[in-house]
């Protein structure tokens, strides 16, 4: 998804969650407005019930509406994980203002049963707002809860569950009133007790929804995980190519976004490279199961499950950012003796250099018991861009290193000779064309032999590097 796409989508968002609170807000200004009227000209605690229930769904809408605006904005540097938080919190102010509705049902409920007896005159706009209400919660719960799936929108949802049950509590209000009636029209005194009883059902629905938006409501303000999902990642993430095991997952949700942190083992011998293409297989496992999900992976160093000897002596020269090569391990009458060589700083002195070789040495040694003795060779690590003075034609010496090359038969072929001075030391340079099946290991025979050879002949050399390249290479 572009950009573009992506802010179009936004917009459209935040247009549709304003417009579906918009409307509850207007829906529930009307609803209250009846039911307080026909509630005081009728006397039915139901209604009054129903009316105080349909005051604070007024409050919680409006609740509601102010939150989705401060939710919508951005993520800025005081709020890095953007403002969504606030819809968690709008549901969880609902979730109070719907129990302190159950607290006044239920006391006026108690009193009108045991000790205050009220008359009650239920007519015809008694019944009619009544199922105008249920009309109404019908339409609002129906629109709010689809724009609540779309966005996956906390708040909405409150709003959307709160009118449902709107629609069961009002028709218990209406049976109520029915029963007072047909009490009033044939004397049958004991069903006057109808509309308390009909506003202990109210607060016991109330009481019900309350408990579930609260539970919702907590766990989400206080990062609870859903069930079973951070197991369905954990079984994602192993199944990652270059995964050895999966150290941590935890995530957050603010509003409809997830934020997750995982950290995962990884061969510590592993390149940047690798590193960062295991992290976006990590990323989209997680995305699998949280679409969406802004993710941070941290990838913790770990020792290979197939890692041989080699590997496990340059782990601990890159755990201490060295660069050993050229490793070498002998077998002499059981006992292993390592040799190596080590790049430093050129700029070292040989005492701190010597120090440095003594800690890795020291360390090789305890990961890597079998080791009986290291032998290690300092090279310096070039820190400063050599100058060269100039670029010289040697065609007498090329001639001679041409015929060293030829006491070699597996040489094919050997071109491209640069000689240049750099600080009054001469260098050479070459390609060497071999068999294409040829194995590193003896390639790298014949490179360090004909170096040897070529400063043996010629002395005057400093420094020679000598370029590989297969049959093929040369055909193109």
């Amino acid at each position: 998804m572009s950009e573009a796409q992506a802010a179009a989508r936004t917009g459209l968002m935040r247009k549709e969650k304003r417009t579906a609170a918009g409307n509850s807000v207007l829906a529930a200004v009307v609803i209250t407005t009846l039911k307080i009227v026909v509630g005081i000209s009728t006397g039915s605690l139901g209604i009054l019930s129903e009316a105080a229930h349909s005051g604070l769904d007024l409050a919680a809408a409006l609740v509601t509406f102010f939150s989705v605006q401060v939710s919508d904005k951005p993520a800025d540097a005081d709020h890095q994980y953007g403002h969504e938080k606030f819809e968690n919190f709008s549901a969880f102010i609902e979730t109070a203002l719907l129990l302190l509705t159950c607290v006044w049902i239920v006391y006026e409920a108690v009193k009108r049963l045991f000790f205050q007896s009220v008359e009650i005159e239920p007519n015809i706009a008694a019944f009619a707002v009544m199922f105008l209400s249920i009309a109404v919660d019908v339409w609002r719960s129906r629109a709010l809860g689809r724009v609540a799936a779309k966005y996956d929108s906390q708040a909405l949802e409150a709003d959307a569950l709160h009118f449902s049950t709107d629609v069961w509590s009002s028709s218990v209000v209406i049976a109520g009133l029915a029963l007072v009636w047909l009490a009033r029209s044939y004397h049958v005194h004991w069903l006057f007790r109808a509309d308390p009883v009909a506003a202990l059902f109210v607060a016991g629905v109330v009481i019900s929804v309350s408990w579930r938006l609260a539970r919702k409501t907590v766990d989400a303000l206080l990062d609870a995980a859903p069930p079973g999902v951070r197991i369905q990642i954990q079984e994602r993430l192993r199944t990652v190519e270059g995964v050895l095991d999966v150290d941590r997952v935890r995530f957050r949700k603010a509003g409809n976004r997830f934020f997750a942190d995982v950290s995962v083992g990884l061969e510590r011998n592993s390149t940047f490279q690798r590193s960062q293409q295991v992290s976006d297989a990590v990323t989209s496992r997680v995305q699998e199961v949280l679409p969406g999900a802004d993710v941070v992976v941290h990838s913790v160093p770990r020792a290979g499950r197939a890692e041989n000897i080699f590997d496990r002596i340059r782990g601990v020269a890159t755990r201490h950012n060295f660069n050993v090569h050229d490793v070498s391990v002998q077998d002499l009458n059981g006992q292993l003796h390592v040799e190596q060589h080590l790049e430093l700083d050129e700029r070292l002195s040989m005492k701190h250099a010597h120090d440095e070789v003594t800690r890795l040495e020291t360390e090789m040694r305890i990961e890597v018991p079998e080791i009986s003795t290291i032998l290690t060779h300092i090279e310096s690590e070039p820190a400063t861009i050599e100058r060269g003075e100039q670029i010289v034609r040697e065609p007498k010496l090329e001639q001679r290193l041409k015929k060293i090359v030829k006491q070699f038969p597996e040489v094919i072929d050997v071109h491209d000779f640069h000689f240049k001075k750099v600080r009054a030391r001469l260098y050479v340079s070459c390609h060497c064309t071999l068999p294409d099946d040829m194995p590193l290991s003896r390639v790298h025979d014949l490179q360090t032999s004909l170096e040897t050879r070529f400063k043996h002949d010629a002395p005057e050399l400093f420094r020679v590097l000598i370029h590989p390249e297969p049959v093929t290479d040369n055909r193109r």
